[in-house]
């Protein structure tokens, strides 16, 4: 007789160890935010540093010349970006958007000034009247695209011309007409004024920037934000889906008016003063050219180009070159476009591919 062979039980696979669906999600939506919180960690702690960069900077990088030349690059890296939410993401080309910038500047003072208000009180009644203001001239504004954008660009240049002016006339001693207006530091808290505080200016508009970014990037990633996309690949597309391309773009002109806004009492801080130079519609197309330089519709392309654009607009002139700064700016944005037609940051994804 045959012994019949019982077969041996193969053991079972050991379980293949890794992360837990619910750990693996949250790793998945910690990723992307490692970058900017790193980024904003070394910003915040610039005023701490006293390393000297003797070419770039004038003095030790926590000296009040270059923690305000700071101040300045976020707040237009701001500005920049809130820009973008509409030419970048929704692609209208707006030629008033200094009109808002000027309006949070001056509204700001002149209700610090004339009403006796605070600085904060201030500033929300500043951004509520703004933004009111872009409802109404937004739905003007977007009525013209009947006639294409280019109806939707003259018609916000005709906005940004008339508010030009009116701050040039200086009626009834509002504006200061060419002169400006100085701050009001009555109504600014005592640590936000003095050279002494030039730190704390910084850190606002360090806290500003991120404002912007937290809003456009969040705003962008919903579903409003591919809405945004698809108007600007497909307008018509859009409207078939059932969604009203009207009510969409008035809702990003708003949204991007308001930072403008906020923007614009931010730089009212930062240069101790509202300057007649912010509505003017030149003042938009640094803006557009920012925005251009550091690649328009992308995360980090309007604040890499605002940034970089303030910076050598305010050093180029102290380099002593012997040539006109702005020459040298402007021959440097046409190498930048040849160079790199989508922007910088289009530059950076190419060399990483």
């Amino acid at each position: 007789m045959t012994a019949t062979r019982t077969p041996r039980a193969t053991p079972a696979a050991a379980p293949v160890k890794g992360p837990a669906p619910d750990r693996a999600g949250r790793l998945r939506r910690i990723r992307p935010l490692t970058l900017p919180a790193a980024v904003l960690l070394l910003l915040a702690l610039l005023p701490y540093s006293a390393l000297d960069v003797p070419v770039l900077l004038d003095g030790p990088v926590n000296s009040p010349g270059s923690l305000q030349l700071f101040a300045l690059c976020l707040v237009f890296g701001g500005l920049a970006l809130g820009y973008d939410l509409m030419f970048g993401r929704t692609g209208l080309l707006s030629f008033g958007h200094a009109l808002y910038i000027a309006g949070g500047a001056y509204g700001t003072q002149l209700a610090m000034a004339e009403l006796g208000l605070g600085l904060v009180p201030a500033a929300l009644l500043t951004l509520v009247l703004g933004t009111l203001a872009a409802v109404v001239l937004g739905a003007v504004s977007l009525r013209t695209l009947a006639l294409g954008s280019v109806g939707f660009a003259m018609v916000t240049l005709a906005f940004a011309q008339a508010g030009s002016i009116y701050v040039e006339r200086n009626p009834g001693g509002l504006t200061g007409g060419e002169e400006g207006l100085p701050l009001h530091v009555d109504g600014v808290p005592a640590a936000l004024v003095g050279v002494q505080n030039t730190a704390h200016v910084y850190w606002l508009a360090l806290a500003y920037l991120t404002l912007v970014a937290a809003v456009v990037w969040t705003v962008t990633a919903r579903p409003i934000g591919r809405v945004w996309q698809g108007i600007r690949d497909n307008e018509q597309r859009v409207a078939v889906l059932g969604r009203s391309p009207f009510a969409c773009k008035l809702g990003a002109f708003t949204l991007a008016s308001a930072l403008a806004v906020l923007g614009g009492v931010l730089h009212l801080l930062v240069t101790a003063g509202a300057t007649p130079h912010t509505s003017t519609p030149e003042f938009t197309l640094t803006l557009l050219v920012m925005v251009v330089l550091g690649g328009s519709g992308t995360r980090w392309g309007p604040v890499v180009g605002g940034v970089l654009f303030t910076y050598l607009d305010q050093r180029l002139g102290g380099w002593n070159l012997g040539v006109e700064p702005m020459l040298v700016l402007g021959a440097l944005f046409v190498a930048a476009v040849y160079a790199a037609p989508g922007g910088l940051t289009a530059l950076g994804r190419r060399r990483s591919s």
